[in-house]
Parts: structure tokens; C-alpha cells; sequence
């Protein structure tokens, strides 16, 4: 296996492109009434995967993270650009099947591959980039909450063990605009997502109850991270989603439920690393 193995069987076109993997570099031209949103994830073996798992499902979820965040501000994804640090035990099937796994994804929401690096290492590491487009001055963003709004998530939570195939809400983030005041996407739990929510709106938050999936309970449901749903404020009476609270004065980031402060213990890199 080389580096010119594995860029052999990788799309090199896409209507979307001018031009894509090939060149030192893509070339995207936008169009003049829409916005560029960017961003990047990780994707760690040992952190958001085992390598024992199948690495079609693992290459579906590198590319769900970043193409949440896309849906949080309400935009549509237009290309990817994707970083591989391989290990000696990947071989050229198992990373056959990673890009095999992204690339249907990415063909599902019509997310062009358009370029990366690839590098060798202990780990496995993915990082995935993603620029996606909103129209012009309509980005969704963490900081409008306002006192009186109401909060909603796009479905029902639980976490990574209860969610075997997330999937990116692009339309349902789209159908947010003109709507939504604030929206963060949820990755590492409803309980640190809402916080940071509230930070940037200066707003503390009560929450009244929350939608489950089948067979969680209510601590995977709040704290547990790779739901992927969009987590989100607007006036009362918004017919979408699920109301699971109300934006309030008061301490900045401070989150209640059933009158009890709510602790963050949603997932955190720095403080799970070992």
C-alpha cells in the first residue's frame, strides 16, 4: 500500500468543483448571495472509535461530525477535504472501506470530496473539514437566546448507545432559518451543549423534560455525547422539534431541571483524557 494506491480509487470530479483531488490544491468558486461556513473535526481511534469496529460505519461517522455542525448553522455542505494518519494495522481494504463508508455519506447530502493529506502514525486520526453555504447574513448561531424563548432539540436523545446510525439534520437546519434565534448542534451531550449555548447568549436555561430514544435513561439522555441532533431556541409555539424548556435571566450558562442546577457532564476531551 502508497499513497498513490489509495488516491487512485477516490472520486476526482464533482459538478461542484472546478477542480478537485489531483492539484496541489481544490479550487470552489461560491456564488454571490450565500455565506461560506467551515469546520473541522477529529476523529480519534480509541476516542470515537475502536478499531475492531466495522470501518464503513467508521468512515460514515467521521464525516456525521463535521457535517453536524454544518446543519447547526443552517447551511448545506458543498465539499470536504479529508486527513489520514494511517497505522500499520489499517491495511489498504480497512481504509478501502473507511473512504467507502464516507464517501456514501457524502454522496447522500451531496458533499464533494475534494482533497486531504494523507501521513502514517501510531493512532488513527481522521480530520475531516467540511465548508458547506448558507444564504447571505442567514447563519444560525449559539448567541441569540433570549429571555422568554423557548427550547427545542430536532429528536429524540440518548446518546451514542442508543443511536447506531447517527445522521446529519441538514434540512431540518435549513427549515430553522428565519426561525431559530440560536442553535448548537449536540455531540457531546444535551447538558455541556446547552451550557455552551447559554454562555455565548449570556441566558441560564430551565429545562421541562426530555425526549428519549427507546431504552435510555435519563443520564444518557442528558449527558451522553454522538446524538447529533440540533439543539435549539425560538419564540414560543415553533412547530418543530421537541420543547424541552425555557431561556431565562439570570447566571450565564446555568442550566436547571426540576429546580436542581444541572451539572455539565457531557463528554469533554481534556477531562476524559487519560
Amino acid at each position: 500500500m502508497d499513497e498513490q494506491s489509495i488516491l487512485a480509487k477516490l472520486p476526482r470530479q464533482h459538478p461542484n468543483l472546478l477542480l478537485g483531488i489531483g492539484d496541489d490544491c481544490a479550487i470552489f468558486r461560491p456564488s454571490a448571495d450565500e455565506d461560506l461556513v467551515f469546520t473541522t473535526d477529529l476523529f480519534l481511534e480509541g476516542v470515537h472509535f475502536e478499531r475492531t469496529q466495522a470501518p464503513d460505519r467508521a468512515g460514515r461517522r467521521a464525516l456525521v461530525r463535521s457535517l453536524s455542525d454544518i446543519a447547526a448553522m443552517g447551511a448545506m455542505p458543498r465539499f470536504c477535504l479529508v486527513s489520514l494518519v494511517i497505522p500499520e494495522w489499517a491495511d489498504e481494504t480497512w481504509i478501502a472501506a473507511f473512504y467507502d463508508g464516507l464517501l456514501q455519506l457524502a454522496n447522500e447530502t451531496n458533499t464533494a470530496l475534494a482533497g486531504g493529506d494523507l501521513s502514517h502514525g501510531a493512532q488513527f486520526t481522521a480530520d475531516v473539514m467540511v465548508c458547506g453555504a448558507v444564504p447571505k447574513g442567514k447563519a444560525l448561531r449559539r448567541d441569540g437566546g433570549r429571555p422568554g424563548d423557548a427550547i427545542y432539540v430536532s429528536g429524540e436523545l440518548g446518546g451514542w448507545r442508543h443511536r447506531a446510525d447517527p445522521k446529519p439534520r441538514l434540512d431540518f437546519g435549513q427549515s430553522l432559518i428565519g426561525k431559530a434565534t440560536a442553535c448548537i448542534d449536540i455531540s457531546d451531550g444535551l447538558s455541556m451543549d446547552l451550557r455552551r449555548l447559554c454562555l455565548a447568549s449570556n441566558v441560564s436555561a430551565v429545562l421541562d423534560g426530555i425526549p428519549m430514544l427507546p431504552g435510555a435513561t435519563f443520564s444518557e439522555a442528558v449527558h451522553d455525547g454522538e446524538d447529533y441532533e440540533l439543539l435549539f431556541t425560538a419564540p414560543e409555539g415553533l412547530q418543530l422539534g421537541f420543547r424541552i424548556g425555557t431561556i431565562r435571566e439570570g447566571n450565564p450558562g446555568a442550566v436547571f431541571f426540576e429546580g436542581t442546577l444541572l451539572e455539565p457532564k457531557g463528554y469533554d476531551h481534556f477531562r476524559h483524557r487519560t
